[in-house]
Formats: C-alpha cells, structure tokens, sequence
C-alpha cells in the first residue's frame, strides 16, 4: 500500500513538501480541516510562523485532533513545526502540542536576514546493520534551535555543535527547511520511518 503523507496547510511551505514526498511516489493531500487527518498516515507541519500557526490553529480546532494523529501517525515538523510539536518552547515560551521531549529556542539563528543555507552531517546510530551518515545540504530561515533532547529522543543531524535534526518513535523534527533543497534524503528517510 502506497504512504498517504499530509501536509499542514494552514500556513508555510506545504506545498513544496508535499512536492518531494509525491515526487517519492507518496499519496499527497494538503490538510486543512482535522477530519482530514482520518485520511492519512503521516504529517508534515511545515514551517512559516509559529504564532500565526497557533491562531490558525485554534481557529480550526486542531489541536486535539492532531494530538491524536500523533497517537496512530508519524509526524515530522520542519522550522516552525518543530516548534509546535516540541515538548517545551523558550524565548519566549509558547503554546506547543508537546509530541517529542525536545526543547526548543524560537528565533535562536537570528531574524529573516541572517537566514542561511549550509551543509550538515546526518548520522544514524539506531539504523538497521551499519550506521547510515551522509552530508545534507541545510536552509536555515529564522531557524529555531534545540537546546535539550529527551532521553527517548536521538539526534539525527548535526551542523557546527547544534543538533539540528532528530526523532523519536514516531515523530521527527528538523530547524531546517529540507523541502527548500533538492537533496530527497531527508523527506525519504521520514517516509522510510512510517513504512
């Protein structure tokens, strides 16, 4: 059976992530109302700003039924989506929906005009047989910074001495925008967790 991958679009760049995980030959639907989460087997909440996103989403009551997506699905948040689905949020705090026992820094690289882009190393301890490591290419916009890891959470992808992309069982999260490079690494190692 063929993944069903969702995007939240609400807000942010769903499009261009629903792009990749289509073009890697999943079934795409762009989610807009919590009745269509019954419709797939992963989300991605993109990035875009958090703030806007938290209206949006008390807007449209999402807040519960993604917290029981979360419960059945895989869920990946990229940039402000790593900031909604963290456990903790500083500087300043704010409202998360707390899916991985991460905490997260909002805004920590600096504002739109020290964006950047870069390249990182992804390692994978917990892979299958020999551990997978590779460079991956980074855009970091307004990126938010992990500055804690829970103990049932393993960093994935590192640039400089930042953690910048990791995952639990079930939900993965990077500070960048992975949809912005044409490297598919990233989008298929989160298909790859949910088959």
């Amino acid at each position: 059976m063929t993944t069903r991958v969702g995007a939240l679009a609400l807000q942010g760049d769903f499009d261009a992530h629903l792009k990749v995980v289509s073009d890697l030959g999943a079934h795409t639907r762009a989610v807009r109302k919590p009745e269509q989460l019954d419709e797939i087997d992963a989300l991605i909440i993109p990035g875009g700003e958090s703030t806007t996103l938290i209206k949006l989403m008390d807007a449209y009551d999402f807040w519960e039924p993604l917290r029981e997506f979360a419960g059945r699905g895989h869920v990946f948040g990229t940039c402000a989506g790593l900031i909604l689905v963290a456990e903790e949020v500083i500087n300043p705090a704010q409202r998360s929906l707390g899916l991985i026992d991460v905490t997260v820094e909002r805004n920590s690289y600096g504002r739109q005009r020290e964006s950047f882009e870069s390249v990182g190393d992804f390692a994978d301890e917990q892979a299958t047989g020999e551990a997978e490591s590779r460079r991956i290419p980074m855009v970091f916009i307004r990126a938010p910074r992990i500055q804690r890891l829970g103990s049932d959470v393993r960093p994935l992808a590192t640039h400089g001495q930042d953690t910048v992309m990791a995952r639990s069982d079930h939900v993965m999260v990077a500070t960048f925008h992975p949809e912005l490079s044409k490297d598919r690494f990233v989008h298929q190692y989160f298909l790859d967790m949910v088959d």
